[in-house]
């Protein structure tokens, strides 16, 4: 990972305490990102709006459960994207099936999803209820983007 904003879950932990001991908040979005496109980045745009650091985790090539052939880029392809975005500040891929262990990680004073997740019920992974019982053990908030949604699946089809 030769891109200077990315780093490991473990590296994530410790610069997240450290940025908090400086009185930084700290912002987390999480996901994908397979398809880099203005959905995504106006997400993200908005998210650094709201914080001081913004870190993005990626779901890990393994865990991506989004259909055949996905994820079409690899995470190290995904997170050199991600961290080529001047918005960015740190980016780590999540080894896990959840966000949660980034949520524990970062331990965000934000975490932010766009709002196709502001219904549980529409959240086709079954994780947001989890991913924000868990911001909140932290002492972090839920925030929903109104961002444009677009989804990669579909444009990728």
């Amino acid at each position: 990972m030769g891109h200077p904003k990315i780093c490991s879950i473990e590296q994530l932990a410790n610069t997240s305490r450290q940025l908090k001991k400086q009185g930084k908040k700290i912002v987390l979005c999480h996901g994908t990102f397979d398809l880099l496109h203005p959905g995504h980045i106006r997400h993200l745009e908005r998210a650094s709006q709201i914080g001081d650091v913004l870190v993005v985790t990626l779901t890990a090539d393994v865990y991506v459960t989004k259909g055949p052939n996905r994820p079409v880029f690899t995470e190290a392809l995904r997170a050199e994207s991600i961290a080529a975005l001047g918005c960015v500040d740190y980016v780590a891929i999540c080894h896990d099936v959840t966000a949660v262990p980034a949520i524990e990680s970062a331990c965000p004073d934000f975490y932010v999803k766009g709002q196709d997740y502001r219904k549980s019920e529409d959240d086709l992974t079954g994780n947001i209820e989890l991913e924000i019982r868990t911001t909140e053990s932290c002492g972090g908030k839920i925030f929903f983007t109104d961002e444009v949604v677009f989804s990669s699946t579909n444009l990728l089809n």
